[in-house]
């Protein structure tokens, strides 16, 4: 079978792969049927982490469940369409058990599809078939009514944007919340979308894209457009998705006395400054790293279900499979490849 593979910046291609089959009892085999890129596959096609490849892409995706092991019970029988989270998870570990899926015990460290270097490979989803170990627990059957290529980035983006929000709000309901956007041409849209729909009093978005303003209005921001300032604000919560010391240095200065500041955007330097002074005199809670995407889909889709959360609205290219290589690195916010 045919796997869309990462070669270098620019350029992706075709490459034959061997077909997996079913190794445990508690395997499946499914056949993605949408898969989005993540953020980070746009860092890579335009060469931000030179030096790196080849690997099999795709990681964010909903399949159509093919075949499942004795172990797999009823509710993913053949033809169920499902949400494969990124992370490769067993669900029974006491990481998995305390909502921390994404360093199972029972896995290498980093286990995820389409992720290369980045992970410890499972394979990628832009192909025939997948295996999908644990699938019992990995599996998300998709609620009905929900088109898959609306929330094929809930595998990782979308969870991702999740947690920077999510938290944050349950311990200061309404709270107004800053989002700086750039790098993570996704992510940062996204938290705007959660953050209002789980009762956010305002979001404050702050980045110079066109396109991203444009969208994170239609959202229900307020949008601030141009260079980044030095600080906003302050805000109980806040979110920086730059990927650029000035729009992580405006976002941890924008936070409140006791506020919290996650970062979802990756920097691939080894050295990255902080201004911690302000931090400390503040006592501003700073989080990144990984998200945990497994515990998180499932009220993600709940809510998309009723209507309160758009990811589609993020959604700027829709490519038809055969042209996945020659649309690789030509999309603007989040491309989604759907199979016929």
């Amino acid at each position: 079978m045919l796997q869309l593979t990462f070669v270098e910046a620019g350029k992706a291609e075709w490459r034959d792969v061997a077909e997996p089959d079913l190794q445990e009892p508690g395997d499946a085999l499914v056949r993605p049927v949408a898969i989005a890129t993540c953020d980070l596959d746009g860092a890579v096609a335009a060469g931000a982490a030179p030096g790196i490849g080849p690997y099999p892409l795709g990681h964010e995706f909903v399949a159509e469940v093919v075949e499942t092991g004795d172990a797999v019970d009823a509710g993913l029988k053949a033809g169920t369409l499902v949400q494969v989270p990124f992370q490769v998870s067993c669900g029974e570990c006491e990481p998995c058990r305390a909502g921390r899926t994404g360093n199972c015990a029972n896995l290498p460290a980093r286990s995820t599809y389409g992720l290369g270097p980045f992970g410890n490979d499972f394979g990628g989803a832009l192909t025939d078939l997948v295996r999908v170990p644990f699938a019992q627990h990995m599996l998300v059957p998709l609620p009905d009514g929900i088109e898959p290529q609306a929330v094929a980035s809930v595998s990782d983006n979308v969870p991702d944007a999740w947690r920077t929000v999510a938290g944050p709000l349950e311990q200061r309901p309404g709270a107004e919340v800053l989002v700086v956007g750039g790098v993570t041409r996704s992510i940062a849209l996204y938290a705007i979308d959660i953050a209002l729909a789980l009762g956010a009093s305002a979001v404050h978005y702050v980045d110079d894209d066109e396109d991203r303003l444009r969208v994170a209005e239609s959202l229900g921001a307020q949008v601030h457009e141009g260079e980044i300032p030095k600080r906003m604000g302050p805000f109980p919560v806040t979110v920086s998705g730059s990927g650029t010391h000035e729009g992580l240095h405006l976002a941890i200065r924008s936070t409140e006395g006791d506020g919290v500041c996650t970062s979802v955007g990756i920097f691939f330097e080894l050295e990255t400054p902080v201004p911690l002074l302000e931090m400390y005199t503040t006592n501003v809670t700073f989080i990144t790293g990984r998200c945990h995407a497994r515990p998180a889909i499932p009220k993600i889709l709940d809510l998309v279900g009723q209507g309160r959360l758009h990811p589609e609205k993020v959604t700027s290219d829709v490519v038809p499979w055969d042209a996945a290589p020659e649309a690789f690195s030509r999309w603007r916010t989040k491309q989604v490849v759907v199979r016929d």
